[in-house]
């Protein structure tokens, strides 16, 4: 999701073609779809600083489009969890050094 995938070049370099690493559909599991829903739309709204790229996402935005859903507080405070979880895995793989 946050790097590019391999052109026909790279994939050549390994004898692949696109055909050969085309990833199946992703199920999402019910219980994730809020999460994952408002993790994609977020995609914009990372702060960056300085040379040391995105330092996580604009909670001010997240909350704003979290308070639209009308949950409950227990499942508003399960729905920030799981943004927080979602937000450090993206960290990580766009902070990983190649």
């Amino acid at each position: 999701m946050y790097e590019p995938a391999p052109n026909e070049e790279e994939l050549a370099a390994f004898g692949l073609t696109a055909e050969d690493v085309a990833a199946d559909p992703v199920d999402i599991w019910p219980d994730n779809v809020a999460a994952f829903q408002i993790f994609s739309f977020m995609g914009t709204q990372w702060r960056v600083g300085g040379m040391g790229g995105a330092t996580g996402l604009d909670y001010n935005v997240m909350y704003r489009k979290m308070d639209r859903l009308s949950l409950s507080p227990a499942d508003y405070d399960d729905l920030e969890a799981d943004l927080r979880i979602m937000e450090a895995a993206a960290l990580d793989c766009m902070h990983q050094k190649t």
